[in-house]
């Protein structure tokens, strides 16, 4: 299991309270964003683009202190990410002036 930490306005969203877990056969980026929206079909679209599959502009990927944001989506995730130990943290940048 991989533990996820979703930003505030996402968690409202999927109506979750704290991290989430997600099962998946390969540990990247990709496959845990597979199956965040499959579990909580009401993501589709918040953290990648619906027809590029890109990572909203916005979103943050972080993990055992590192940006893993300009990782491709099918790179491997730390092996502290995949044994639990740490989570994936999905965080909603800010910007403005």
């Amino acid at each position: 299991m991989i533990r996820v930490v979703l930003p505030p306005n996402l968690r409202a969203l999927a109506h979750v309270d704290g991290e989430i877990s997600v099962d998946t056969t390969q540990p990247t980026a990709g496959s845990v964003i597979d199956a965040i929206e499959e579990r909580y079909p009401m993501l589709r679209g918040t953290i990648r683009d619906h027809y590029t599959q890109r990572r909203r502009s916005y979103v943050r990927f972080f993990a055992c202190e590192r940006d893993l944001s300009h990782e491709p989506l099918d790179a491997q995730l730390p092996d502290a990410v995949t044994s639990g130990s740490e989570p994936l943290l999905i965080v909603g940048a800010i910007a403005g002036g």
